[in-house]
């Protein structure tokens, strides 16, 4: 299995994680066209990108399962 599959999903939680606690800084504002809403932050985006990334993490939790528990 390919390790660096299992790197996305952790690396974008931990940057969700990180621009939810100290914001976007000056870099989000200038990105931002029109009002902010809740979907639009770069923590959301983030967030997505680590559900979106997470496949690797799934199969793996579910061959643990399958031969623990099958």
């Amino acid at each position: 299995m390919n390790m660096l599959a299992f790197a996305a999903a952790p690396t974008f939680a931990i940057m969700a994680l990180l621009t939810g606690c100290f914001g976007g800084g000056p870099m989000e504002m200038m990105c931002s066209a029109g009002p902010m809403s809740a979907l639009s932050g770069m923590a959301t985006m983030y967030l997505l990108m680590s559900a979106f990334h997470a496949a690797p993490w799934l199969r793996l939790m579910q061959r643990w399962w399958i031969a623990h528990h099958g």
